[in-house]
């Protein structure tokens, strides 16, 4: 087992969960102009903890969306579970969209000027991704989607969604709006 592969001692898993909390409320707040000095002083840390723990912002970035699809695949799981196809989509979508709308810091790793580097987090990604091709199928099978309905449709209609969050529910309207337009002709 190598040292990236051991389970952290409890002060470095604090300490690092310090650095995600302190970098998303940072990248939420001022975008990617953020340092990891400031960082490191929002964490309590010093620079040098910071970095024991991510090489730059990039992997930064990486670990707050997967932290957050770590969370969003327990919610999916329960969506998943939903017997009807449509109500499990709706489901899906909904908390999806809530639990970004909690997190800046996720919002702006997936909508900010830099493609988010998915190699640190492809298990999580992989994970949330058969969920949302499972329900989406599903839906689409039943008639409650349009039939070319996919799940990238799915990440269209949910980027658009988070970059709509300005502080009022305007993101709820424009997700009813986008539902008007995909639901199926014959929802079963």
């Amino acid at each position: 087992m190598s040292a990236s592969e051991r389970p952290l001692r409890a002060d470095a898993r604090r300490n690092r969960e310090s650095v995600l909390d302190a970098a998303g409320e940072l990248f939420a707040e001022r975008g990617d102009a953020v340092q990891m000095d400031e960082i490191a002083e929002r964490a309590g840390l010093g620079v040098g903890t910071v970095y024991r723990h991510f090489a730059d912002k990039q992997a930064l970035l990486a670990a707050i969306i997967g932290r957050r699809f770590e969370a969003m695949t327990e919610s999916a799981r329960a969506a998943d579970d939903s017997e009807e196809p449509g109500t499990a989509f709706e489901e899906l979508l909904h908390t999806y969209l809530e639990s970004a709308q909690a997190d800046a810091g996720f919002r702006f790793a997936l909508l900010g000027p830099e493609e988010p580097s998915w190699v640190q987090i492809a298990s999580e990604k992989t994970d949330f991704g058969e969920i949302i091709e499972r329900v989406v199928q599903r839906a689409v099978d039943a008639g409650w989607l349009r039939a070319d309905f996919s799940a990238q449709d799915f990440v269209l209609i949910s980027r658009g969604a988070m970059a709509n969050m300005t502080g009022a529910d305007d993101w709820r309207r424009y997700v009813e709006l986008m539902l008007e337009g995909v639901r199926g002709p014959d929802p079963q």
